[in-house]
């Protein structure tokens, strides 16, 4: 668990806080997210009155003698085992997630990985989504297998009836939503009300909503993960993932990640922490600029299925109504019926203002062709459907949807 501030507000030789400065857990819970973004992680007054906290480039810690360093007794003993970069980050996510306790991983799929085999072991079986992030089924149809672990792929969409799929062993139940690159979403209160029935945990990857949109863990997830490469750092500059953990699994969470050395460069930690201070104005625009985009998009005669659960025509709108706040700047359209690879392709290369490529969260807009040819067991699509993902950026949407419009009249005429 992250560890204390290092000057505690109940401290009586502690001279008494700014308002604006608080740093008492419960005062913190109580603030409202957009303030918490502001404040949580930063304590100016233990750094010399300096807004952020420092960025601490140090493997060893010193003690002031042997009977200090014998039990332990001081706040940090070395720095793979955290430091107040490090500490900033966790504990602003922790709050924000509503979580007992937070890990950081060096990627989106290293937080994906360390979640996983902090809850399963050897004999175990695991459930996942269909429409999980691919690197999430390699890593499932690589990694586990070598660890006698079996993985499952199920239907997104099957809700309480995942119990049916259940078996002696399972241990854990992986979910996602919306869904990688087909934006399904799940009724994770049901698959978590169903697996607390068996003791199994209930992970989810909720990198697309954020926890300003989406709560997990108040939702019954006991292992909320994101991608903090996407939203959290926002400027496409750093690679980072978390894990946050619910009462129940923090305990497996924080043991693992100590046991295999788990740490996050001190830089990487605090452009994530910077990025988290504007999470939420660009999530706003970018929510914006997506709803502009896609409302111009939808009545255009080449374009079919619309993919972003945020709009009321999506299958999945009435899930997101009850269980998100927002939506972000990811989303996909499929091309009519009969599109060809040609045109398709032609499209993506007339594109200016979106980039191709394969991330997303940051502040610029980007599209890829979409390819579910082996990427999924359990759901079938057509295969030789022609789709786009997009990821709408900060820029002004009139001029996404003047570059989107230039692309599609190069592509169809």
């Amino acid at each position: 668990m992250s560890a204390p501030d290092p000057v505690k507000a109940d401290d009586p030789s502690t001279p008494t806080r700014n308002r604006s400065h608080m740093s008492n857990s419960d005062s913190k819970s109580s603030l409202k997210p957009d303030t918490k973004l502001a404040h949580l992680g930063r304590d100016p007054k233990s750094f010399h009155g300096f807004v952020n906290p420092p960025v601490v480039h140090a493997s060893t810690v010193l003690y002031p003698d042997v009977e200090t360093m014998r039990p332990g007794g001081q706040k940090y003993s070395y720095a793979r085992r955290g430091n107040p970069t490090t500490d900033s980050l966790e504990e602003t996510v922790k709050e924000l997630e509503g979580a007992a306790g937070v890990r950081l991983a060096s990627s989106g799929l290293g937080a994906v990985s360390l979640a996983i085999l902090s809850c399963v072991k050897s004999g175990d079986h695991i459930l996942i989504t269909d429409t999980a992030y691919h690197p999430t089924r390699h890593f499932s149809d690589t990694v586990l297998p070598k660890f006698g672990i079996s993985a499952e792929y199920y239907d997104p969409l099957i809700g309480a009836e995942i119990k049916s799929r259940f078996k002696p062993n399972t241990a854990a139940v992986f979910t996602e939503a919306p869904g990688s690159l087909t934006f399904e979403m799940q009724d994770i209160p049901a698959i978590a009300q169903a697996a607390r029935e068996i003791g199994a945990m209930v992970l989810m990857d909720n990198t697309w909503a954020t926890p300003l949109f989406c709560q997990p863990i108040a939702l019954g997830v006991d292992l909320s993960i994101q991608a903090g490469t996407k939203y959290i750092v926002g400027h496409s500059d750093a690679m980072l993932g978390t894990v946050a953990a619910s009462e129940r699994a923090w305990d497996g969470l924080n043991d693992f990640y100590g046991a295999i050395g788990g740490h996050v460069a001190p830089d990487d930690a605090f452009l994530g922490l910077r990025g988290l201070r504007t999470m939420s104005v660009r999530l706003e625009r970018h929510q914006r600029n997506t709803h502009a985009v896609l409302e111009w998009l939808k009545d255009l005669p080449m374009i079919g299925t619309i993919r972003y659960p945020a709009l009321p025509s999506d299958p999945g709108h009435a899930i997101w109504k009850r269980d998100f706040s927002g939506s972000s700047g990811l989303c996909g359209f499929d091309f009519i019926e009969g599109t060809t690879k040609e045109q398709s392709n032609a499209f993506l290369n007339a594109l200016t203002l979106f980039g191709l490529g394969y991330s997303w969260g940051g502040f610029e807009s980007l599209a890829i062709p979409v390819k579910l040819k082996g990427a999924r067991s359990t759901t079938r699509f057509d295969e030789n459907r022609r789709s786009v993902r997009l990821h709408i950026g900060l820029e002004d949407p009139e001029d996404l949807i003047r570059d989107i419009e230039q692309a599609l009249v190069k592509a169809f005429g």
